[in-house]
């Protein structure tokens, strides 16, 4: 495994972690985040969340996890480095009638004591922090013994894996930087994870894009995805075409819609572990 990140220089670290903050505050990843919700769903039912239970959602984005778990009448602080997803996040949280306390925080230094959570989750948002060791060992950290850690992480072999490469590939990250997709490999759990827990299930569940046409996805993703939005604006023209090019082809390699309609599954990994 590539280990460049976690001897990488605090300075860069530093830089790339405002980087990170930049791209997710751009476009407006809520009309995005919303329509996952179905996998803070499942990852809930997964880890058998109880009510009363104190839950903790890093990187929680505009609050997929948090949301599920709060309908299941946990105690719920959701933490994400971007302060507009939060906001995003408490609207979402009041219109239902939840109470989710939301706290700006770091994913590689949680603002919390050890072993203080009965719960800890992230879906696909932990998976993105520059210190991949870091960040998962903030989990262990926070979870109590015998408590539960869920994190759902988009795999590189599946369509999103394959989208990432295509940005990769046309805009490509400081060196040492390493991919958010190792956190949906069975051998990063086990090397950051299972060997801190009592027991773990891992299993391989898809999430399905359905949208009105693959131009239709691309154009979402073009103005709403941080990602997507930050790549395209530092290419030029003929570049620009061509991502978008290679994006719509390999739409078309994992759709399955025959009617024009954009139906595509993304392999994700879903890990439930515990303390």
């Amino acid at each position: 495994m590539n280990r460049a990140i976690e001897t990488i220089a605090p300075e860069q670290l530093g830089a790339l972690k405002a980087g990170l903050q930049r791209t997710w505050a751009a476009g407006d990843y809520s009309r995005i985040g919303t329509t996952l919700q179905i996998v803070g769903e499942r990852l809930a039912e997964s880890m058998d969340l109880a009510a009363g239970m104190r839950v903790l959602d890093i990187a929680a984005g505009n609050g997929n996890a948090s949301l599920a778990a709060a309908r299941r009448w946990c105690d719920v602080t959701a933490t994400d480095i971007v302060p507009a997803l939060l906001e995003q996040l408490s609207v979402r949280a009041t219109a239902e009638g939840l109470d989710i306390a939301c706290r700006a925080a770091d994913a590689e230094n949680l603002p919390f004591a050890d072993g203080v959570m009965d719960a800890t989750m992230s879906t696909f948002g932990a998976m993105f922090a520059p210190d991949q060791a870091r960040a998962a060992a903030e989990l262990v950290r926070v979870t109590r013994p015998g408590g539960r850690i869920g994190i759902a992480n988009w795999t590189p072999d599946g369509f999103v894996g394959r989208f990432f490469e295509l940005l990769v590939h046309y805009n490509p990250p400081p060196p040492g930087l390493p991919m958010p997709t190792r956190w949906g490999v069975e051998t990063f759990v086990d090397r950051y994870f299972a060997s801190h827990c009592a027991d773990a299930t891992i299993r391989r569940r898809d999430y399905v894009f359905r949208y009105r046409s693959p131009q239709h996805w691309l154009t979402v993703f073009s103005q709403c995805c941080g990602m997507t939005r930050r790549t395209l604006a530092g290419l030029g023209p003929a570049h620009q075409r061509s991502l978008q090019q290679d994006i719509l082809r390999l739409i078309d390699a994992f759709n399955r819609a025959g009617d024009g309609t954009m139906v595509v599954a993304s392999d994700y990994l879903e890990v439930v572990l515990r303390r």
